[in-house]
């Protein structure tokens, strides 16, 4: 069974966030961002060289800066690129498939009955009757009038697996691969 590779990645001290996101994205194939801070989380997208993220199309959502960030994650359908706060400052791993990697995928469901409004390269969505709304990088999103409790949205999650001396297995790691629909997902 082949493993994924997993290493940590240098971080300088004056980092330039949006620079060496660019810069990862590139060097390992990323297509989505999702970042989790202290006023919310934030989509992200790279197009041409370059990190698009939901604040530049609605302005009232919250911008991408390392002093609020906690942890962001890039991600594509080889590699993950994870960046998070520590007390001593910030570190950054990789994980990418081999060839003949095995893993568990997961399809999560992600929070979204309704379009909101789509703009540029995002879709705001919003769910139920709590108002809770975020941007996700996708505009061809299917909801289902019919059902109003229905959630396309799909987060795809690659889980690795190990054995312990015993034999006993367990997921050592995971990583995001794909934000997507429901709909492309029955293709």
């Amino acid at each position: 069974m082949n493993k994924p590779i997993r290493q940590p990645l240098n971080i300088s001290t004056d980092l330039d966030i949006n620079k060496w996101l660019n810069k990862q994205a590139e060097e390992y194939q990323l297509k989505f961002l999702l970042a989790h801070a202290v006023d919310g989380v934030i989509w992200g997208k790279f197009k041409d060289g370059k990190l698009l993220t939901a604040d530049g199309v609605f302005g009232f959502l919250p911008k991408l800066r390392l002093f609020t960030l906690q942890q962001c994650r890039a991600f594509g359908e080889r590699s993950e690129v994870m960046l998070w706060q520590t007390n001593e400052g910030f570190k950054a791993r990789l994980i990418q498939d081999e060839k003949d990697t095995e893993f568990i995928p997961e399809n999560q469901i992600l929070w979204g009955t309704q379009v909101d409004k789509i703009c540029g390269d995002f879709t705001l969505v919003s769910d139920g009757s709590q108002g809770l709304r975020h941007a996700v990088p996708l505009t061809d999103i299917e909801f289902d009038d019919k059902q109003k409790l229905y959630r396309p949205l799909r987060l795809s999650v690659h889980h690795y697996i190990d054995y312990d001396d015993s034999g006993v297995a367990r997921i050592v790691l995971s990583r995001l691969v794909n934000l997507t629909t429901s709909k492309e997902i029955k293709k």
